[in-house]
């Protein structure tokens, strides 16, 4: 063979080489990429060929599969009690990515989660039977909050400090999943629903976080205990009244001026909600020490799935003294979402201990055996230390009792709780943010709850967290607890 022709076999060689890599590429890996793709209309005929699988809470489905009538999609997803459930369920739609608890487990609920193969379906490559996801969710406790929000603008969590389960989450205005879920008329209900100036999609029980204003003096109240700033929630502290912000001429008022707020003990300031004392004592702590507790209450965590992803709460840094005072009051830039502020309660009412807060018990095939068990997993960490856990709990109950959370109190209950009315808007000018963070117990039963109401029909003299937050939250503790 003379060298000309070497060369040309070897370069043939070649090229049929690249032929048979780029044949693979493409057969392995682009199939496998196209057929991944959100695009690909196979993929949403395969998910919606059969019914899919449900959302559990209580034992009863809140989600189901029904026939469609013409087209290549079979099924299309329904929902019972949509608007009730939708912060909990989220949507399965035929034209739109699926969210919330639907998004999380979609290839649990569509049958494609390699968990739920057996060994006949591995063979033939057969879809498995699909599975099903069993929530936390007390219905009762979900609905009180729903309708004790009624048509205000806000949102709600409930939790069993003993176990972390989420017995609710709420968020209104609510809407209807059902009205996403078919490809013909989903897009009409979307663009209606993002126009809404309310933002109705917004999870804001979990990602929403706003001011929690005085709710946070109990981050601050916990602080200064375990620091050994003061030895007990009785001890008179070092707080003058009126109180002026370092390094400013800048007053900060106390909203009840005839309030014994100066040197007042952190009962007394949690009862009457003294500004001047917990901006003094955020001071007096600074800084980091302050956002030291906060982080341990879950503050600042950006990765808190619940097994849905809540938006981190934030405690800020690098600010000076006077800004530090103001983050003690839980204004500058210190941001809550009610699942943050209902952990902080359910933190001090477990003696300190935070377990770990979820909405999914167990996650199921198609036959009802367990894949996972969440209730199992939950793990448990100390936030404070017993006594002040117990200090708080003891502080937060003359709140209710005596205080400015009267509203809560329910016959034959134990209940706890810190009222929070944060500003809003540019020189406070909007409506103000109406919080209440609480705990109630009886009968060996036990349920955390935080409630803000961002906007209603209250005159804004009349917004205040124990008129408008406090009632969801005693509707939802009586709910859970009676």
């Amino acid at each position: 063979m003379n060298k000309t022709i070497r060369r040309a076999s070897v370069f043939a060689l070649l090229l049929v080489f690249a032929l048979l890599v780029r044949a693979t590429w493409v057969q392995f890996y682009e199939a496998r990429a196209l057929a991944d793709d959100t695009d690909n209309r196979r993929n949403a005929i395969e998910t919606y060929s059969r019914p899919l699988g449900n959302i559990i809470v209580a034992g009863k489905a809140v989600t189901g599969s029904a026939r469609t009538t013409g087209g290549d999609l079979a099924y299309k997803r329904t929902y019972t009690n949509g608007r009730l459930y939708a912060a909990v369920t989220g949507y399965a739609s035929q034209a739109y990515a699926p969210t919330q608890l639907e998004g999380i487990y979609t290839h649990l609920l569509n049958g494609t989660d390699n968990r739920l193969k057996t060994v006949m379906d591995t063979v033939t490559g057969r879809r498995a039977d699909p599975g099903d996801v069993l929530t936390t969710i007390d219905p009762a406790v979900q609905k009180a909050g729903y309708d004790a929000l009624g048509g205000k603008k806000g949102a709600a969590v409930a939790i069993d400090p003993k176990t972390g389960r989420i017995l609710a989450v709420v968020s209104t205005p609510s809407y209807d999943p059902s009205s996403l879920t078919d490809a013909n008329t989903a897009g009409t209900a979307w663009q209606k629903l993002t126009a809404d100036p309310d933002k109705p999609l917004v999870n804001r029980a979990l990602r929403q976080p706003l001011a929690p204003g005085s709710t946070f003096k109990l981050v601050v109240a916990a602080a200064a205990l375990e620091d050994g700033l003061y030895a007990s929630v009785d001890e008179r502290t070092d707080s003058p009244d009126p109180y002026t912000l370092p390094g400013t001429r800048t007053v900060l008022k106390n909203e009840n001026t005839s309030a014994p707020c100066e040197n007042a003990p952190i009962r007394v300031a949690l009862q009457y909600s003294c500004n001047n004392v917990f901006a003094h004592l955020a001071v007096q702590l600074g800084q980091d020490r302050l956002r030291a507790t906060a982080e341990k209450f879950g503050f600042n965590d950006d990765a808190l799935d619940v097994p849905v992803r809540a938006y981190a709460s934030v405690y800020p840094s690098g600010m000076d003294k006077s800004s530090t005072a103001l983050t003690g009051i839980g204004q500058f830039d210190v941001t809550a979402t009610p699942l943050q502020m209902a952990m902080v309660s359910a933190a001090i009412a477990n003696g300190g201990e935070l377990v770990s807060p979820h909405m999914v018990a167990q996650i199921t095939d198609g036959g009802g055996d367990v894949l996972k068990d969440y209730d199992d997993e939950a793990a448990s960490k100390r936030i404070v230390s017993a006594s002040t856990a117990e200090q708080l709990q003891s502080a937060m109950q003359t709140v209710v009792e005596k205080g400015t959370g009267t509203n809560a109190l329910i016959d034959g209950v134990t209940v706890g709780g810190k009222t929070g009315t944060a500003q809003n808007g540019e020189n406070n000018s909007k409506a103000p943010y109406a919080w209440f963070t609480s705990y109630g117990k009886a009968d060996g039963k036990e349920v955390a709850v935080a409630v803000v109401v961002e906007q209603s029909d209250a005159a804004r003299s009349e917004v205040s967290g124990n008129g408008l937050a406090a009632p969801v939250a005693r509707a939802m503790m009586k709910a859970a607890l009676t």
